[in-house]
């Protein structure tokens, strides 16, 4: 567990409205949307005529029974199935909301973790998996032209979404601790700290990161770093978006202290995944943050998805519930030991036969190796057309990059889903391909 740092007196008032495009400064509440909220919280005496649902009656499905692994069910009856079947808040379904907010303040115990509507507080939305949160945060921070800051290489959904808004991505330097705090300090050097408020001011308006597990790197950021890098934000008023897909995959404890809980200012967007923990094909993710931001993704929300799945919410929250948080931090510990295994696995097939032919570190977290082959410097066709033909498959380094035109020597292996045999006979083939290509 986290415990966030020191109040600091001189907490900085955020001005939240520079952050926004005008798209999103032009977002309002949906009427509908607003109803349906209402309707959520009334007595069942009410008799209500205004909103547009469906009836729950005309609904094929009555009731499910869901199987878990150690043989318990949970049942979603007739009453707790029309629910699910219905339409819900954009924000999320209640019960799962004050969970995933409960949670927040057990991990991560942010400054401002009383989710009060107020200015700088925090607040909590359940999100299409976290992409869909992702991508709606960058659809509310940039307008073309804007700089935004990350390390590269990174997540390739990422790339996607960024790249067409028109902003200018400018890259950080990173090691194998992640970002080099020195490195983003010099970056930003070319701006004044005290042009921030000017409007013509183009000091970037965040910082992007996956601090644990990076993909496609397994890089983690310290917590010295971490540190560091908050305090140049708050020196720079940038947000901080923590894109964090893999906090509950980290190998070793303590977990590192997140930079939600540093936030001091409500300066930092997170990004929470249930994808890797319960399963990706519900699509839950969460987003937490300052309470004015998080309003601006509900807006964007109300007029797209307008809220996750409500079934598949049903479902999580109804696990969640009978878990608790002892039972859901010991269902992460069981999936901790089988990453931890499969990583292991990876690291011994990379000893026994990529020695001398490429090079790598220690992931702390995730789930990806990131190889560096040596007398190789694009591996797009290495992988894509000869490794292919002896059945094997990575994924090319350039696909994590800005520009993918340029060569790339590096290949990400994931040791997710294969088993031991596979994974030793994919590294032992890997090299095979390299030995070929360097005759």
């Amino acid at each position: 567990m986290s415990s966030h740092a020191a109040k600091d007196p001189e907490v900085a008032e955020m001005n939240y409205a520079r952050f926004l495009t005008a798209v999103s400064a032009a977002r309002d509440t949906s009427p509908i949307r607003a109803l349906t909220a209402i309707m959520l919280k009334s007595p069942p005496s009410l008799i209500s005529l205004a909103g547009g649902a469906p009836n729950v009656n005309t609904f094929p499905f009555k009731k499910a029974s869901i199987t878990m692994n150690d043989g318990s069910v949970i049942e979603i009856g007739e009453n707790l199935m029309k629910t699910a079947l219905q339409y819900s808040a954009s924000q999320g379904i209640p019960e799962l909301v004050s969970w995933l907010k409960e949670l927040q303040k057990t991990i991560h115990n942010p400054p401002n973790v009383d989710y009060s509507p107020e200015k700088g507080k925090m607040e909590l939305c359940v999100t299409c998996g976290s992409q869909e949160g992702l991508s709606k945060v960058f659809e509310m921070l940039i307008s073309p032209g804007d700089n935004i800051l990350l390390d590269v290489p990174t997540y390739a959904g990422t790339l996607g979404a960024l790249k067409p808004l028109g902003c200018n991505i400018i890259t950080v330097p990173a090691d194998n601790h992640g970002i080099i705090p020195e490195a983003l300090r010099e970056v930003l050097s070319r701006w004044r700290p005290e042009d921030v408020s000017k409007p013509a001011s183009k000091i970037p308006k965040f910082l992007y990161t996956i601090p644990n597990g990076g993909n496609p790197t397994g890089v983690s950021l310290t917590t010295e770093r971490k540190k560091a890098i908050y305090e140049i934000a708050r020196e720079y008023d940038l947000l901080i978006v923590e894109d964090d897909p893999y906090y509950f995959l980290q190998f070793t404890k303590p977990w590192a202290p997140t930079f939600l809980s540093m936030d001091v200012d409500g300066r930092v967007i997170r990004t929470d995944s249930m994808s890797k923990i319960l399963s990706s094909g519900l699509r839950i993710g969460f987003l937490t943050g300052p309470h004015p931001l998080i309003q601006r993704i509900i807006l964007h929300m109300q007029t797209s998805t307008m809220h996750t799945s409500t079934f598949t919410q049903v479902m999580t929250s109804q696990l969640l519930h009978r878990w608790g948080q002892d039972g859901f931090l010991k269902h992460v510990d069981g999936l901790v030991e089988f990453y931890r295994s499969q990583r292991d696995v990876m690291l011994a097939s990379a000893d026994k036969w990529l020695t001398g032919l490429a090079e790598w570190q220690c992931p702390t977290a995730g789930m990806f190796l990131w190889i560096k082959l040596k007398r190789i410097s694009d591996t797009e066709n290495l992988i894509m057309e000869k490794a292919f033909k002896k059945e094997v498959l990575f994924a090319p380094g350039n696909g994590f990059t800005l520009d993918k035109s340029k060569p790339c020597p590096y290949v990400r292996a994931s040791f997710s889903l294969a088993s031991p045999e596979q994974i030793d006979q994919g590294i032992q083939r890997l090299a095979m391909v390299i030995k070929e290509e360097a005759i």
